[in-house]
C-alpha cells in the first residue's frame, strides 16, 4: 500500500476545511461542485466526511490517515428472533492498533483537532434535540423519493397552491436531471387513496404473500449447505487475521508486510458475513393477519378525514405501512402556458407506494424489513396492481 499524493492532498484539504468551521455537508457539496471523485465512485455526501464515532468510520474518524491501522472495531452477533447476523461496535479497549507511519496523511495535531471538533458537535446534539429533529412533521416525511434517481425529495418552499418538493440530488449536487417540483398535498392525497384501496381489496396482497413463501422456501433449500461452508470459511479468516496481528504485536514484524493481506481478508470476511445473513434467514411462512388489515384500514380512513379538515397530528400508524413513496412527475400537459416554471410545477404526477409487508402479517418479527411494491397511483385515475417480487 502506498499514498497517492494527489488524493492525499484532497484528504488534507478536507481536514483543513473541517477544522476551519465548514460542516461535512458543505465540504461534500464543494467537492461535488469541483467534480472531485470520491473513494468509491458516485458522489460525496456528509456521511463520507462525518462518519460514525462509535464505529470509527468516515474520513474525519479514520485513524489510517494519522498513520495507525485499527482492527476489531466491530463484532458480529446473532439476533435471537430473526437469526440474522448483526454488526455491533466493540469497546475501544478491544481495538487492535498498529502504528503505520508510512501511511500517515495528516499530522497528529490536525487529526486530534478534527476529533475534538467532531466530539464537541456531537455533544451539542442532545438526545432531546435529535429526537425532535427526527420527528416527522407530515405523514410521509422522509419517505418521499425521486423516481429518477431514488434520492429524497425535500421542501423548497410554498406558493399559493401549497408546499412544494424537489429532488435533493438535483438541488444540492446536480447529479439528477429531474428538476420537476411537485406539491406535497397531492402526494399525500394520492398515497392515502392508494393505501385505502389496497386494504379494502387485499387479494393482491394475498397473492404476493403466497409467491413470497414459495420463493423463500426455494432459497432456503439452496442455502442450507452453503451456510456450513461459509461458517467454516469465516473461522479460517478470523484465525488468519489474529495470527497476523500476533505477528506484528508479539513478534515485532513490520506491519507494512501484512497490510495488503489484511485488506484482502477484511473484504472477504464482509462477503462471507453477507452470505451468512442471507443463508440463515428463517424459512417460516407468513400470512396476512385480518385484525391487522382492519386496524390499518381504520387508520387510513381516519387520516383521510383529517387531511380534508386540515393538518393531521396522529399518523404513526399509517407510517408503519409505508417504506417509500416513489414520485414520477409526468411530462407537462400540451396546451399549457409553455414556460419552464409551469412545466416544472405541473400538478400531473403518479406515485409508486412501497409498503411494509410485515405490518400486515401474523408474525411481523420474522420479516421486519420485507417490502413490496404497493402499485401505482395516477392523479385522476385509480390503482394499478402491484408486482410480487423479492
Amino acid at each position: 500500500m502506498e499514498i497517492v499524493e494527489k488524493e492525499a492532498e484532497i484528504v488534507r484539504q478536507n481536514f483543513a476545511d473541517y477544522i476551519g468551521g465548514q460542516t461535512p455537508r458543505q465540504i461534500a457539496h464543494n467537492l461535488n461542485n469541483r467534480r472531485v471523485q470520491p473513494p468509491r465512485g458516485g458522489l460525496w455526501n456528509a456521511s463520507t466526511i462525518n462518519g460514525n464515532v462509535s464505529r470509527g468510520g468516515g474520513m474525519i474518524m479514520n485513524d489510517l490517515y494519522a498513520g495507525r491501522i485499527v482492527w476489531n472495531k466491530v463484532r458480529m452477533v446473532k439476533d435471537p428472533v430473526t437469526r440474522k447476523r448483526l454488526s455491533r461496535p466493540n469497546p475501544k479497549d478491544q481495538y487492535k492498533i498498529v502504528d503505520a507511519p508510512h501511511l500517515r496523511v495528516v499530522d497528529d495535531a490536525t487529526f486530534k483537532a478534527a476529533q475534538a471538533i467532531k466530539i464537541e458537535r456531537r455533544r451539542d446534539a442532545t438526545p432531546a434535540a435529535a429526537q425532535k429533529a427526527r420527528a416527522p412533521k407530515r405523514v410521509f416525511s422522509r419517505l418521499i423519493k425521486c423516481g429518477c434517481c431514488g434520492s429524497g425529495m425535500a421542501s423548497i418552499g410554498s406558493d399559493a397552491k401549497g408546499l412544494r418538493l424537489q429532488c435533493t440530488a438535483y438541488r444540492e449536487s446536480g447529479s439528477c436531471k429531474n428538476s420537476r417540483r411537485v406539491y406535497l398535498d397531492d402526494i399525500e392525497a394520492l398515497a392515502i387513496k392508494g393505501l385505502g384501496q389496497h386494504l379494502a381489496h387485499p387479494v393482491v396482497l394475498t397473492e404476493y404473500v403466497e409467491a413470497y413463501n414459495i420463493e423463500r422456501k426455494r432459497l432456503k433449500k439452496e442455502a442450507s449447505n452453503e451456510c456450513a461452508r461459509l461458517e467454516r470459511r469465516l473461522g479460517e479468516i478470523e484465525r488468519e487475521m489474529n495470527r497476523i496481528v500476533d505477528s506484528i504485536v508479539v513478534a515485532g514484524m513490520p506491519p507494512e508486510r501484512f497490510v495488503a493481506r489484511m485488506q484482502e481478508l477484511e473484504a472477504e470476511k464482509n462477503k462471507v458475513v453477507a452470505g451468512l445473513v442471507s443463508a440463515e434467514e428463517s424459512d417460516n411462512v407468513i400470512a396476512l393477519h385480518p385484525k391487522a388489515l382492519d386496524r390499518y384500514k381504520r387508520a387510513v380512513v381516519a387520516l383521510a378525514d383529517e387531511l380534508k379538515r386540515g393538518n393531521p397530528t396522529e399518523f404513526a400508524t399509517v407510517r408503519e405501512l409505508v417504506t417509500a413513496i416513489i414520485v414520477h412527475a409526468s411530462p407537462s400537459r400540451p396546451g399549457g402556458a409553455g414556460t419552464k416554471a409551469n412545466a416544472e410545477d405541473d400538478r400531473s404526477v403518479r406515485i409508486d407506494i412501497r409498503g411494509r409487508l410485515a405490518a400486515l402479517c401474523d408474525n411481523p418479527a420474522l420479516f421486519p424489513n420485507i417490502a413490496m411494491s404497493g402499485g401505482t397511483m395516477v392523479a385522476g385515475e385509480g390503482l394499478e396492481p402491484p408486482t410480487p417480487g423479492l
